[in-house]
């Protein structure tokens, strides 16, 4: 695909929490593609600034955050603030989860508990409430969370997973309201991705994953990617809402 410096996203800038990561990038790609400005977001500020070097296009960045670290987040946006002067898109595409059967209780500890919410629930928000003034300002602000089909189907890697994915898409329906009409607040769940994000997974669970998706294969990262693309370039009159991208999995 080619660059497009004039495109429906040129001037623009978009950060990416978790903008190393495999849909983190890949939404990187396809923004960059489209003209923006991209920084990325990652708790490796070297590997960071090694991916926004490779985009297409230019004048990316990046930085070294920890995206659960709510002060951290701020200087991040007091960083992109003096660079650039702006950010409209926002993508929450970090995220971090551990298999474990649903029937094993005393597996999902407590402290394990409170790490899933810290990276999929409390770190989107705080990376929202970050770069909120920024996103107001620009007049065409966007947050598209990374959530999953976890949250409605309860069939997720764990049982707490299931749960901050549900409450991940219950704040784009109350964010949409409430941040409107300044910023649009959008989900993009998946199904099953053919990435490393959730440990000990291999080919034989993908293979097996898609023989039972309607669709008949599992995800890429870049058909999560595209729907971030459209959030931004094409589906510009919906806010609070999730949109399923899944490969049909969520039909059960």
């Amino acid at each position: 695909m080619t660059t497009h410096p004039h495109g429906p996203l040129a001037g623009q800038v978009a950060v990416i929490a978790g903008g190393v990561g495999a849909i983190g990038y890949a939404s990187a790609l396809r923004l960059a593609r489209q003209g923006a400005r991209v920084v990325l977001l990652a708790r490796d500020p070297a590997a960071a600034l090694k991916e926004a070097a490779a985009l297409p296009g230019t004048d990316h960045w990046a930085l070294g955050v920890d995206v659960e670290d709510g002060a951290a987040l701020r200087r991040a946006a007091a960083a992109v603030a003096e660079r650039y002067g702006r950010a409209d898109i926002l993508v929450n595409a970090a995220g971090s989860t551990r298999a474990v059967p649903h029937h094993d209780l005393d597996a999902l500890d407590d402290a394990l508990i409170d790490r899933i919410f810290a990276a999929n629930w409390r770190a989107p928000f705080a990376a929202i409430r970050a770069f909120a003034p920024l996103l107001k300002a620009s007049g065409q602000g966007l947050v598209v969370n990374i959530s999953s089909i976890a949250a409605t189907t309860g069939t997720g890697s764990n049982v707490a997973y299931c749960a901050a994915k549900a409450g991940l898409d219950i704040m784009a329906h109350s964010l949409g309201r409430a941040l409107a009409p300044a910023i649009r607040v959008l989900n993009v769940a998946p199904g099953v991705v053919d990435s490393d994000f959730v440990p000990g997974r291999d080919a034989a669970f993908n293979d097996r994953q898609a023989g039972t998706t309607p669709l008949r294969r599992i995800g890429q990262p870049d058909d999560v990617a595209a729907a971030v693309e459209a959030c931004a370039t094409s589906l510009l009159f919906a806010t609070g809402t999730v949109i399923q991208v899944d490969g049909g999995r969520h039909l059960g």
